[in-house]
């Protein structure tokens, strides 16, 4: 799925459609530059989850866990990681393969330790409207 010319506006319709695909997937991935919006959409797919809390960005402490229906969410950023090893020791494959939910920023340098299905989704920022690509990857 494509969506072009996509303004804040049209965020909590992709929110929608992300959602849909939590039926039958639970590993996200958000890739994006610096400002493309990951954190901003995630935040949008909590509110329409009806997380237990709003959702923050987890850069600094790399792993937010929110819940919604009783079961867990990760919100995961991956920017600070440098090696497979720092992964390895937070536990990444433990949530990765966990069947919770897990939304990721960064994850370009971790994509060998991804599950083989998973969702990719690619936002590009053209001045204030974004391109979002939402690829199934299995």
């Amino acid at each position: 799925m494509i969506f072009e010319d996509i303004g804040l506006r049209e965020l909590p319709a992709i929110a929608d459609e992300i959602i849909l695909l939590t039926e039958k997937h639970s590993v996200f991935c958000f890739y994006g530059d610096l400002a493309a919006g990951k954190t901003t959409l995630i935040k949008h797919i909590g509110e329409k989850l009806a997380l237990s809390e709003s959702i923050s960005s987890p850069t600094y402490p790399i792993i937010n866990e929110y819940h919604f229906d009783g079961k867990p969410l990760y919100h995961i950023d991956l920017y600070r990681l440098k090696s497979i090893e720092e992964a390895l020791d937070i536990g990444l494959e433990e949530y990765l393969f966990s069947s919770s939910l897990c939304f990721i920023e960064w994850p370009d340098n971790f994509e060998s330790m991804l599950p083989k299905e998973h969702i990719k989704i690619k936002i590009t920022k053209f001045d204030e409207l974004r391109r979002i690509e939402i690829v199934s990857n299995h």
